[in-house]
């Protein structure tokens, strides 16, 4: 009997981390279905993303691990998907541990590890600390490594 594998996800600024949950959910069963989160659900989540839904469910398709993508609209939609879809296993990140145990009913539900020492959260934190310094600063500190790199050569 083939298994399907269903996860959730807005997978904005894609990372190595996302590949690796997708590989690794792909290697849980027979096909593997990835619901990207739209605009709308992702606002309603106080979430604001940077890679347009339209993008980020292109870069999604074209990863070999996945079999079909489809649209998360709501909260609500899970188990309606489990069921239209005849899923034997829902997974996610552990950072959701506990959140979606009422499924468990319907479908076995795994929580996977994340990857160490990588996020989205992180990436934009990073992202906009940098985006913060200003250019003189940035020039200056040009500067500062060129003298060192001169110094040590």
């Amino acid at each position: 009997m083939s298994k399907t594998v269903i996860t959730y996800g807005t997978f904005d600024m894609f990372h190595i981390g996302h590949l690796r949950l997708l590989r690794r959910l792909a290697e849980l069963g027979d096909r593997l279905i990835v619901a990207v989160s739209t605009e709308e659900f992702n606002a309603e989540k106080g979430k604001k993303t940077l890679i347009p839904y339209d993008q980020r469910t292109e870069i999604i398709r074209a990863i070999r691990y996945v079999d079909e993508v489809i649209p998360e609209h709501s909260w609500e939609q899970k188990l309606d998907d489990v069921r239209r879809y005849d899923v034997s296993i829902f997974a996610i990140g552990e950072d959701w541990k506990g959140r979606f145990d009422f499924l468990k009913p319907y479908c076995d539900v795994i929580y996977l590890p994340r990857t160490e020492g990588i996020s989205s959260t992180e990436l934009k934190r990073s992202l906009n600390r940098f985006s913060s310094i200003s250019r003189e600063d940035l020039l200056h500190a040009c500067e500062v490594l060129e003298a060192l790199r001169k110094d040590f050569a």
